[in-house]
């Protein structure tokens, strides 16, 4: 998942991407402690589009605290 996708994402969108990269990251350490993970790089590729997840949700919290404390 690209940066830009997330950043046109509205929040709820965001919160539930979160939510299903968390399943699947699950998931794929399951595969890989059951020996069937076929393509071990895909769980850094998840944590990576996580980690972007939350900075994107973060910033946007960052945001709106500026703008509230502007008012």
């Amino acid at each position: 998942m690209k940066a830009s996708e997330i950043k046109e994402m509205e929040a709820s969108d965001l919160e539930l991407k979160i939510k299903e990269a968390r399943v699947e990251l699950f998931n794929l350490r399951f595969q890989l402690a059951t020996g069937q993970l076929d393509n071990p790089g895909r769980i850094k590729n998840v944590k990576r589009d996580i980690a972007r997840l939350h900075t994107e949700a973060r910033s946007r919290e960052i945001e709106a605290a500026r703008k509230a404390a502007a008012s």
